[in-house]
């Protein structure tokens, strides 16, 4: 109760910031679709200003408005005063949680197989098996492999499914073991690139092995945890925090890359923010952690020294390939040239730039689980940008980006590839490797 009690002085203390000046409605992707006060950061700032009565109140209710946000920090990377509303919104989250009990599915998903990574990994390895009884045949596919559900439920939707054989099973046979570079990187997965992606994160290694770096990947990754703290259960988080200290010590790298956009922004802000560590050394790491992240398009640009091309190759007609920005690498990270320098040291393509490609895809997470229809809209303008300059490829670098882009672009049979940014790059890489 005393650590509730602070983090709802500090809460207090960071939506007071707040002017209402409403520049957050003009950026946010939901508001754009809804016209509804209450889903800007305005309107849910000014129900958190009495969060302190209304969270004994009517805890449903102020969860039920806070929970419908992409938490895509728009309005955080918008904002004229600072005000960090992911925070003030993750933190109030917490306090809701554990103000009312959570629901035993939630439970069962973040603290029975989330925080165990090893019986995750099993749970998810049975589903891959199974999944395809839940997907209907159809001749439409991307190269995403983007399939219609069966389920009445989930009939309008098209998922990614779930790999064959997930990155972990197969990285060890990846990494090289001598490396002519000094340079030691750590290399954090993430559950989408493992179990949903796993060639984007087998062209991360190969591009790693192609400069000579020398990679480490711990063989039993677990989450980056902000499923579980965008939910409020801030017990799974730290669970999940303490299980990567154990697997990443910053003494024995130089740097630590993900190819997931929420998972360089958890660990670069989120943790050092969010996590409550049991000891001073804990907090150290943590510390040491977030410093040397980066998003692997950042680190091939400002450390390995990668360079777009003015060069084109002689081709009759270059594919046209556009680049999604990712809330999380773009908003929170600032992180937006460097992706589009990669895939433009490709020249086998024609690179476009779409309108307003810094706008949200409509995924948030858990958001498109619970709000499925409203994600559904944003998506179809992100699509409709997608379509207006002609765009063979839309590359993003971020996995959840690429499940809804995939979604979005099946369900309106869209024969428009969606890429990682890294696999645009890649293709450069590995076929210079071979000749």
């Amino acid at each position: 109760m005393a650590e509730l009690i602070r983090i709802m002085k500090t809460l207090d203390q960071a939506v007071a910031r707040c002017s209402r000046c409403g520049i957050c409605q003009s950026v946010c992707p939901l508001y754009n679709v809804t016209k509804n006060e209450s889903d800007v950061a305005r309107g849910k700032l000014m129900l958190l200003d009495g969060l302190m009565r209304s969270v004994f109140e009517d805890p449903k209710g102020v969860l039920q408005r806070l929970d419908r946000c992409l938490l895509c920090g728009s309005c955080a990377a918008s904002c004229p005063r600072g005000v960090n509303t992911l925070e003030i919104f993750l933190n109030a989250r917490i306090i809701i949680s554990e103000c009312r009990r959570m629901p035993l599915i939630k439970k069962i998903i973040f603290r029975r197989l989330l925080s165990n990574p090893e019986f995750f990994d099993r749970i998810i390895s049975w589903g891959a098996k199974w999944q395809y009884l839940f997907f209907k045949k159809t001749n439409f596919q991307l190269d995403v492999s983007c399939s219609e559900m069966v389920s009445p439920l989930l009939s309008n939707r098209w998922m990614v499914p779930l790999a064959p054989v997930p990155f972990h099973q197969i990285s060890s046979e990846l990494v090289k073991t001598e490396k002519k570079s000094g340079l030691k990187v750590a290399f954090f997965v993430g559950c989408l690139l493992d179990k949903v992606f796993p060639k984007v994160a087998t062209d991360i290694v190969r591009i790693l092995n192609y400069y000579e770096v020398n990679v480490i990947i711990p063989s039993s990754q677990g989450c980056c945890g902000i499923p579980a703290l965008s939910a409020g259960d801030h017990l799974t988080f730290n669970r999940l925090v303490e299980y990567s200290l154990n697997q990443f010590d910053p003494s024995g790298f130089d740097y630590l890359v993900t190819g997931c956009a929420t998972c360089t922004a958890t660990i670069k802000k989120f943790w050092p923010a969010m996590f409550k560590p049991a000891s001073e050394d804990q907090a150290v790491a943590v510390r040491q952690i977030a410093e040397k992240t980066y998003d692997i398009n950042q680190f091939l640009v400002d450390i390995i020294g990668v360079k777009d091309s003015d060069k084109a190759e002689q081709h009759a007609a270059r594919p046209i390939v556009t680049y999604h920005d990712p809330c999380h690498l773009r908003k929170t990270l600032n992180v937006y040239s460097e992706p589009r320098r990669v895939i433009q040291s490709n020249t086998a393509y024609s690179f476009k730039e779409m309108p307003d490609a810094d706008t949200c895809c409509g995924m948030g997470g858990s958001f498109n689980l619970t709000h499925y229809t409203l994600s559904t809209d944003i998506g179809k303008k992100k699509v409709a940008s997608i379509e207006s300059i002609g765009a063979d490829v839309v590359a993003t670098g971020c996995p959840a980006c690429m499940i809804q882009l995939a979604d979005m672009l099946a369900r309106g049979k869209k024969q428009i590839r969606v890429a990682h940014a890294i696999e645009i790059y890649s293709e450069k890489i590995l076929s210079a490797d071979v000749r």
